[in-house]
Protein backbone atom coordinates (compact mmCIF):
# COMPACT_ATOMS: atom_id res chain seq x y z
CA UNK A 1 0.00 0.00 0.00
CA UNK A 2 2.67 2.64 1.00
CA UNK A 3 4.30 1.65 -2.29
CA UNK A 4 1.34 2.18 -4.25
CA UNK A 5 1.02 5.56 -2.42
CA UNK A 6 5.00 6.56 -3.24
CA UNK A 7 3.82 5.94 -7.17
CA UNK A 8 1.26 7.59 -7.39
CA UNK A 9 2.54 10.38 -5.86
CA UNK A 10 5.70 10.66 -8.19
CA UNK A 11 3.39 10.34 -11.12
CA UNK A 12 1.45 13.50 -9.68
CA UNK A 13 5.34 15.38 -9.54
CA UNK A 14 5.80 14.62 -13.08
CA UNK A 15 2.11 15.47 -14.28
CA UNK A 16 2.70 18.68 -12.95
CA UNK A 17 5.94 19.03 -13.55
CA UNK A 18 5.14 18.63 -18.05
CA UNK A 19 2.16 21.03 -17.67
CA UNK A 20 4.24 23.15 -15.97
CA UNK A 21 7.02 23.01 -18.50
CA UNK A 22 4.78 22.94 -21.77
CA UNK A 23 2.77 26.29 -20.28
CA UNK A 24 6.29 28.13 -20.07
CA UNK A 25 7.47 27.15 -23.14
CA UNK A 26 4.48 27.78 -24.81
CA UNK A 27 5.64 31.57 -23.37
CA UNK A 28 9.49 31.46 -24.14
CA UNK A 29 10.67 34.11 -26.31
CA UNK A 30 14.25 35.16 -27.18
CA UNK A 31 15.56 32.83 -24.69
CA UNK A 32 14.12 33.56 -21.82
CA UNK A 33 11.14 32.17 -19.96
CA UNK A 34 8.20 34.19 -18.38
CA UNK A 35 5.09 32.43 -16.87
CA UNK A 36 1.96 34.78 -16.79
CA UNK A 37 0.16 35.43 -13.43
CA UNK A 38 -3.29 35.19 -12.92
CA UNK A 39 -5.50 38.09 -13.95
CA UNK A 40 -8.90 39.39 -12.62
CA UNK A 41 -10.17 42.66 -14.07
CA UNK A 42 -12.50 44.67 -11.58
CA UNK A 43 -15.59 46.37 -13.95
CA UNK A 44 -17.14 48.45 -11.44
CA UNK A 45 -15.79 51.29 -13.31
CA UNK A 46 -16.08 50.66 -17.09
CA UNK A 47 -14.14 52.49 -19.84
CA UNK A 48 -14.72 52.35 -23.35
CA UNK A 49 -13.42 53.57 -26.55
CA UNK A 50 -14.83 54.44 -29.78
CA UNK A 51 -14.36 55.88 -33.06
CA UNK A 52 -17.09 57.92 -35.04
CA UNK A 53 -17.34 59.08 -38.51
CA UNK A 54 -20.03 60.86 -40.53
CA UNK A 55 -21.98 59.82 -43.84
CA UNK A 56 -18.53 61.10 -45.81
CA UNK A 57 -16.62 58.68 -44.13
CA UNK A 58 -14.62 61.45 -41.81
CA UNK A 59 -14.20 61.18 -38.53
CA UNK A 60 -16.47 63.06 -36.06
CA UNK A 61 -14.10 65.38 -33.70
CA UNK A 62 -16.61 67.11 -31.95
CA UNK A 63 -19.26 64.99 -30.49
CA UNK A 64 -20.22 66.01 -26.72
CA UNK A 65 -21.51 63.79 -24.03
CA UNK A 66 -25.39 65.52 -23.79
CA UNK A 67 -25.45 64.13 -27.74
CA UNK A 68 -24.82 60.39 -26.43
CA UNK A 69 -27.11 58.01 -24.78
CA UNK A 70 -25.62 54.84 -23.34
CA UNK A 71 -26.97 51.54 -22.00
CA UNK A 72 -25.03 48.65 -19.91
CA UNK A 73 -27.26 45.61 -20.77
CA UNK A 74 -30.43 48.10 -21.35
CA UNK A 75 -30.10 50.29 -18.58
CA UNK A 76 -28.41 53.32 -18.03
CA UNK A 77 -25.66 53.81 -16.16
CA UNK A 78 -25.42 54.67 -12.75
CA UNK A 79 -22.75 57.79 -13.24
CA UNK A 80 -20.95 58.98 -16.36
CA UNK A 81 -17.48 58.78 -14.95
CA UNK A 82 -15.23 60.86 -17.47
CA UNK A 83 -15.86 62.00 -21.25
CA UNK A 84 -12.96 63.24 -23.53
CA UNK A 85 -11.86 62.69 -26.62
CA UNK A 86 -8.60 61.09 -28.09
CA UNK A 87 -6.96 62.46 -31.06
CA UNK A 88 -3.09 61.92 -32.66
CA UNK A 89 -2.27 59.39 -29.72
CA UNK A 90 0.86 57.56 -30.68
CA UNK A 91 0.15 54.22 -31.91
CA UNK A 92 1.24 50.76 -30.31
CA UNK A 93 0.72 47.93 -32.16
CA UNK A 94 0.94 44.55 -31.84
CA UNK A 95 1.71 42.68 -35.49
CA UNK A 96 0.43 39.32 -34.84
CA UNK A 97 1.38 36.25 -37.34
CA UNK A 98 0.05 32.70 -36.79
CA UNK A 99 3.00 30.49 -38.78
CA UNK A 100 1.09 27.23 -37.79
CA UNK A 101 0.75 24.86 -40.83
CA UNK A 102 -2.64 25.58 -41.77
CA UNK A 103 -1.64 29.42 -42.88
CA UNK A 104 1.74 27.55 -44.51
CA UNK A 105 -0.81 29.59 -48.08
CA UNK A 106 -1.55 32.62 -46.63
CA UNK A 107 1.62 33.80 -45.06
CA UNK A 108 2.85 35.50 -47.99
CA UNK A 109 -0.24 37.69 -48.44
CA UNK A 110 0.22 38.21 -44.47
CA UNK A 111 3.50 39.41 -44.76
CA UNK A 112 3.24 41.80 -47.68
CA UNK A 113 -0.18 43.34 -45.85
CA UNK A 114 2.09 43.50 -42.18
CA UNK A 115 4.82 45.43 -44.15
CA UNK A 116 2.44 48.07 -45.46
CA UNK A 117 0.82 48.69 -42.32
CA UNK A 118 4.06 49.64 -40.97
CA UNK A 119 5.62 51.25 -43.92
CA UNK A 120 2.21 53.19 -44.48
CA UNK A 121 0.48 53.94 -40.92
CA UNK A 122 3.47 54.14 -38.61
CA UNK A 123 5.16 57.49 -38.16
CA UNK A 124 8.52 57.02 -36.78
CA UNK A 125 8.84 59.88 -34.13
CA UNK A 126 5.82 58.67 -32.53
CA UNK A 127 4.66 55.06 -33.09
CA UNK A 128 5.99 51.51 -31.95
CA UNK A 129 5.14 48.26 -33.34
CA UNK A 130 6.33 44.66 -32.00
CA UNK A 131 6.23 40.96 -34.11
CA UNK A 132 5.12 37.83 -32.91
CA UNK A 133 4.89 35.02 -34.64
CA UNK A 134 3.05 32.08 -33.03
CA UNK A 135 1.84 28.54 -33.39
CA UNK A 136 1.83 25.91 -30.54
CA UNK A 137 4.47 28.83 -29.29
CA UNK A 138 4.31 32.08 -29.25
CA UNK A 139 7.83 34.10 -29.90
CA UNK A 140 8.28 37.79 -30.30
CA UNK A 141 10.32 38.33 -33.39
CA UNK A 142 10.84 42.07 -32.59
CA UNK A 143 10.37 44.02 -29.49
CA UNK A 144 9.25 47.13 -29.36
CA UNK A 145 10.63 49.62 -32.05
CA UNK A 146 9.68 52.88 -34.36
CA UNK A 147 12.35 51.51 -36.83
CA UNK A 148 10.69 50.49 -40.40
CA UNK A 149 13.48 48.87 -41.55
CA UNK A 150 13.21 46.47 -38.07
CA UNK A 151 10.24 45.87 -38.50
CA UNK A 152 10.03 44.74 -41.97
CA UNK A 153 13.06 42.52 -41.72
CA UNK A 154 11.31 40.54 -38.83
CA UNK A 155 8.10 40.14 -40.55
CA UNK A 156 9.83 39.10 -43.84
CA UNK A 157 11.82 36.25 -41.86
CA UNK A 158 8.55 34.87 -40.63
CA UNK A 159 8.19 31.74 -41.17
CA UNK A 160 5.76 28.49 -41.21
CA UNK A 161 5.91 25.41 -38.72
CA UNK A 162 9.11 27.89 -36.79
CA UNK A 163 6.88 27.84 -33.41
CA UNK A 164 4.89 24.48 -33.76
CA UNK A 165 7.31 21.60 -32.21
CA UNK A 166 4.11 19.64 -31.38
CA UNK A 167 1.68 20.77 -34.31
CA UNK A 168 -1.14 23.14 -33.35
CA UNK A 169 -2.07 26.63 -32.69
CA UNK A 170 -2.47 28.58 -29.06
CA UNK A 171 -4.63 31.87 -30.23
CA UNK A 172 -5.59 32.58 -27.17
CA UNK A 173 -2.30 32.00 -25.39
CA UNK A 174 -1.09 34.16 -27.62
CA UNK A 175 -3.18 36.89 -27.49
CA UNK A 176 -3.40 37.03 -24.04
CA UNK A 177 0.54 37.11 -23.52
CA UNK A 178 0.78 40.33 -25.80
CA UNK A 179 -2.29 42.29 -24.08
CA UNK A 180 -1.07 41.74 -20.93
CA UNK A 181 2.78 41.40 -20.84
CA UNK A 182 4.04 43.25 -24.20
CA UNK A 183 0.85 45.72 -24.16
CA UNK A 184 0.21 45.99 -20.61
CA UNK A 185 3.43 47.41 -19.58
CA UNK A 186 3.41 50.61 -21.55
CA UNK A 187 1.19 53.58 -20.93
CA UNK A 188 -1.44 52.47 -22.82
CA UNK A 189 -4.09 54.90 -21.02
CA UNK A 190 -1.89 57.40 -23.05
CA UNK A 191 -1.97 55.67 -26.60
CA UNK A 192 -3.88 54.14 -29.21
CA UNK A 193 -3.74 50.15 -28.84
CA UNK A 194 -3.52 48.15 -31.42
CA UNK A 195 -3.66 44.19 -32.40
CA UNK A 196 -3.08 43.32 -36.62
CA UNK A 197 -4.31 39.27 -36.01
CA UNK A 198 -3.58 37.36 -39.11
CA UNK A 199 -5.19 34.25 -38.51
CA UNK A 200 -7.51 31.25 -39.48
CA UNK A 201 -9.18 31.57 -36.00
CA UNK A 202 -8.19 28.21 -35.11
CA UNK A 203 -7.28 27.22 -31.81
CA UNK A 204 -6.68 23.92 -30.40
CA UNK A 205 -4.15 24.06 -27.66
CA UNK A 206 -4.50 27.28 -25.28
CA UNK A 207 -4.92 27.24 -21.81
CA UNK A 208 -7.03 30.53 -21.83
CA UNK A 209 -10.17 31.40 -23.49
CA UNK A 210 -12.15 33.92 -25.51
CA UNK A 211 -13.60 35.61 -22.24
CA UNK A 212 -10.00 36.05 -21.10
CA UNK A 213 -8.41 37.42 -23.59
CA UNK A 214 -11.10 40.07 -24.41
CA UNK A 215 -10.79 41.13 -20.66
CA UNK A 216 -7.29 41.72 -20.65
CA UNK A 217 -7.08 43.26 -23.98
CA UNK A 218 -10.10 45.46 -22.68
CA UNK A 219 -7.95 46.57 -19.38
CA UNK A 220 -4.91 47.30 -21.72
CA UNK A 221 -7.54 49.34 -24.04
CA UNK A 222 -6.31 47.24 -27.33
CA UNK A 223 -8.51 46.84 -30.27
CA UNK A 224 -8.20 43.24 -32.30
CA UNK A 225 -8.16 44.16 -36.09
CA UNK A 226 -8.07 40.79 -37.44
CA UNK A 227 -7.34 39.22 -41.24
CA UNK A 228 -9.00 36.48 -42.00
CA UNK A 229 -7.53 33.50 -43.99
CA UNK A 230 -10.54 31.77 -46.08
CA UNK A 231 -10.97 28.56 -44.53
CA UNK A 232 -10.80 25.43 -46.31
CA UNK A 233 -14.52 25.50 -47.94
CA UNK A 234 -14.78 21.98 -47.63
CA UNK A 235 -14.46 21.73 -44.00
CA UNK A 236 -16.27 23.17 -41.12
CA UNK A 237 -14.56 25.87 -39.02
CA UNK A 238 -15.03 27.94 -35.89
CA UNK A 239 -12.16 30.31 -36.66
CA UNK A 240 -14.29 33.15 -38.61
CA UNK A 241 -16.60 33.71 -35.62
CA UNK A 242 -13.92 33.62 -33.77
CA UNK A 243 -12.03 36.67 -35.31
CA UNK A 244 -15.46 38.35 -35.41
CA UNK A 245 -16.16 37.88 -31.70
CA UNK A 246 -12.69 39.05 -31.00
CA UNK A 247 -12.77 42.32 -32.87
CA UNK A 248 -16.40 42.70 -32.54
CA UNK A 249 -15.76 42.38 -28.30
CA UNK A 250 -12.49 44.47 -28.12
CA UNK A 251 -13.51 47.32 -30.36
CA UNK A 252 -11.79 46.48 -33.76
CA UNK A 253 -12.68 45.49 -37.32
CA UNK A 254 -12.78 42.19 -39.20
CA UNK A 255 -10.86 42.12 -42.46
CA UNK A 256 -10.09 39.41 -44.94
CA UNK A 257 -6.34 38.78 -45.69
CA UNK A 258 -7.81 38.07 -49.65
CA UNK A 259 -8.85 41.41 -50.49
CA UNK A 260 -7.45 43.40 -52.90
CA UNK A 261 -4.28 45.56 -52.50
CA UNK A 262 -6.33 48.59 -53.20
CA UNK A 263 -8.87 47.03 -50.61
CA UNK A 264 -6.44 46.38 -48.33
CA UNK A 265 -4.93 49.94 -48.44
CA UNK A 266 -8.29 51.19 -47.24
CA UNK A 267 -8.54 48.85 -44.49
CA UNK A 268 -5.13 50.17 -43.36
CA UNK A 269 -6.15 53.58 -43.67
CA UNK A 270 -9.43 52.61 -42.45
CA UNK A 271 -7.47 51.32 -38.89
CA UNK A 272 -5.24 54.50 -39.01
CA UNK A 273 -8.00 56.47 -38.32
CA UNK A 274 -9.76 54.66 -35.51
CA UNK A 275 -6.75 54.69 -33.56
CA UNK A 276 -5.78 58.89 -34.44
CA UNK A 277 -9.54 59.53 -34.00
CA UNK A 278 -11.07 58.18 -30.66
CA UNK A 279 -13.49 59.10 -27.92
CA UNK A 280 -12.90 57.57 -24.02
CA UNK A 281 -16.58 57.59 -21.92
CA UNK A 282 -15.82 56.01 -18.77
CA UNK A 283 -18.70 54.96 -16.49
CA UNK A 284 -19.89 53.03 -13.46
CA UNK A 285 -22.43 50.35 -14.24
CA UNK A 286 -26.37 50.36 -12.87
CA UNK A 287 -25.68 46.86 -11.46
CA UNK A 288 -23.29 44.17 -11.06
CA UNK A 289 -23.68 40.58 -9.78
CA UNK A 290 -20.00 39.66 -10.13
CA UNK A 291 -21.00 35.76 -11.73
CA UNK A 292 -19.05 36.17 -15.18
CA UNK A 293 -21.98 37.11 -17.18
CA UNK A 294 -21.74 39.45 -20.61
CA UNK A 295 -22.56 43.17 -20.22
CA UNK A 296 -24.07 44.25 -23.97
CA UNK A 297 -22.88 47.88 -24.18
CA UNK A 298 -25.27 50.34 -26.28
CA UNK A 299 -24.48 53.40 -27.30
CA UNK A 300 -27.24 55.65 -29.42
CA UNK A 301 -25.39 58.52 -31.72
CA UNK A 302 -26.74 61.58 -32.86
CA UNK A 303 -28.13 61.30 -36.61
CA UNK A 304 -24.82 63.28 -37.90
CA UNK A 305 -23.02 60.27 -37.41
CA UNK A 306 -23.64 57.80 -39.50
CA UNK A 307 -20.97 54.80 -38.21
CA UNK A 308 -19.44 54.30 -35.33
CA UNK A 309 -16.97 51.04 -34.24
CA UNK A 310 -17.38 50.34 -30.32
CA UNK A 311 -16.72 47.13 -28.19
CA UNK A 312 -20.23 44.81 -28.09
CA UNK A 313 -19.78 44.82 -24.45
CA UNK A 314 -17.87 43.27 -20.92
CA UNK A 315 -17.95 40.17 -19.28
CA UNK A 316 -18.72 41.01 -15.15
CA UNK A 317 -15.86 39.06 -13.60
CA UNK A 318 -16.56 36.82 -10.53
CA UNK A 319 -15.13 38.26 -7.38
Amino acid sequence: MAMRLAMTAVCAAILVAFCAARWAHGQTSAGSTEQLPPFKLSVDEVSLRFHASGADGLAVNDLKLDELSLLDNGSPPRRIVAFSPLQNLPIRAGILLDTSASMAAHLGVDRAVSIEFAQRVLRQRNDQAFVMEFGYISNIAQTWTSDTSALTRSIGQAVTGRDNPLGGTALFDTLFRACFTVIGQVDHARSGNVILLFSDGEDNHSYMSLAEVVNVCQKSNTAIYTFRAEPNPSLWSSGPKVLSDLAAQTGGRAFASADSEAEVVSDLLQIEADLRNEYRLIYNPPALQHDGAFHRIELKMPERVASMVIRSGYYDRPR
